[in-house]
């Protein structure tokens, strides 16, 4: 991932680079893409590229952190105990009208010809939304640290990285078969098992270490 500045000329680099990777999903698969591909279209000499991303997946990864963060702050996480499962649905209905309304950038980055490095990014990025609303919940007096540029580790929280996984499974399952289900749909099917699978109101699980017996 690129360390994070504020000098402009890499800053319109980085940018010129990160929208003609948007603009060039659009038109073919992720796999298809070079690097070539980008530092012609966006006037950006090949040396630059490499100063700033080691290749097209890190270039991905950053370049959709902002449409993945958008999905993230509409994600309805269970812990955080929504006043009504009405108002629980219709936030789980958001996320999925939001997928639907990218659906091109992310059936091109989640499907079966995308990046493995950009499914880990938005894996680790939205595990890290629901332990930080597990936390806010636990201690309702403290504020949660608002996202970063940069993924940030977090601890050991199987509950937290298990939620992140199904719901983006879900959204992969759903594009790859043309989304047969409405936003709503899909948010009253999926819900139920969210606040179901609830985790325990204690603080997130610590490891204890391999089990010398298994």
């Amino acid at each position: 991932m690129a360390v994070h500045t504020t000098d402009p000329r890499i800053l319109r680099s980085r940018a010129a680079l990160e929208e003609t990777l948007r603009t060039l999903i659009a038109e073919r698969e992720l796999s298809q893409i070079s690097v070539s591909d980008l530092t012609k279209r966006a006037g950006v000499d090949r040396s630059t590229f490499y100063e700033h991303y080691s290749g097209v997946d890190d270039l991905a990864a950053a370049a959709c952190t902002a449409v993945f963060d958008e999905l993230l702050a509409a994600l309805p996480v269970p812990m955080v105990r929504p006043k009504s499962e009405k108002e629980a649905k219709a936030n789980l209905a958001e996320l999925f009208e939001h997928v639907a309304e990218h659906a091109a950038l992310y059936k091109s980055l989640l499907g079966a010809h995308g990046s493995a490095r950009v499914i880990d990014h938005l894996l680790q990025r939205m595990a890290l939304v629901v332990h930080a609303a597990r936390q806010r919940y636990a201690r309702p007096t403290e504020h949660a640290e608002p996202l970063t540029d940069e993924l940030r580790e977090i601890p050991y929280d199987p509950f937290a990285v298990f939620v992140a996984g199904a719901i983006i499974g879900t959204i992969i399952d759903w594009l790859r078969r043309g989304r047969p289900d409405t936003p709503e749909q899909m948010a009253a099917a999926i819900w139920p098992l969210l606040h179901t699978g609830k985790a325990p109101k204690s603080h997130a699980h610590q490891p204890t270490g391999p089990n010398p017996s298994a």
